[in-house]
């Protein structure tokens, strides 16, 4: 390595350290920006998958793509319920909701509603039998990337396929 004139030793490693540092932050974010890069996965520029893992007396609030989603989970009825808006000052075409649950079960999407600038809608999907101790949630904006097969009808996931029933109620 060649030797700067008047730079010490101890400045070249620090700057090497840092230079290291640098690097395996750049990797690690590059990780992280593809977490979701497997089969199924959906993608965070439209507001999809935020991958935070909420317990069941947790409530979901965030505004992504335009969409403000807030869902909480009732024990009581064994279902989610909230409220879905548009924050934005335009249409957003094809609005979903989708919850996961720990179990492994994905609930939704919900049929694919069109939301006028500032309107708020309710949310409902009943949740799994089975048990499950975590959830996550988002929304889903403007038509599917899989061309109405994968996300074509509202329901829960099972073994053989991705969405099998409907199951969401607006009011």
């Amino acid at each position: 390595m060649p030797r700067l004139s008047g730079t010490s030793p101890r400045l070249i490693a620090v700057l090497a350290l840092l230079a290291v540092a640098l690097v395996v932050g750049g990797v690690a974010l590059g990780l992280a920006l593809t977490r979701h890069s497997g089969e199924g996965a959906e993608s965070s520029d439209s507001g999809e998958e935020s991958g935070t893992q909420l317990s069941r007396g947790q409530t979901f609030d965030q505004v992504r793509a335009g969409v403000r989603l807030i869902v909480s989970y009732d024990a009581a009825s064994n279902t989610f319920t909230g409220t879905v808006e548009n924050a934005t000052s335009s249409l957003l075409d094809q609005v979903r909701i989708e919850i996961h649950l720990s179990n492994g079960v994905e609930l939704g999407p919900t049929t694919p509603v069109d939301l006028a600038a500032g309107q708020t809608v309710p949310v409902t999907l009943p949740a799994s039998a089975a048990p499950f101790q975590t959830w996550s949630a988002h929304a889903e904006v403007g038509a599917s990337a899989s061309g109405g097969g994968e996300h074509s009808a509202g329901g829960e996931r099972s073994e053989g396929n991705e969405h099998s029933s409907g199951s969401e109620s607006r009011k």
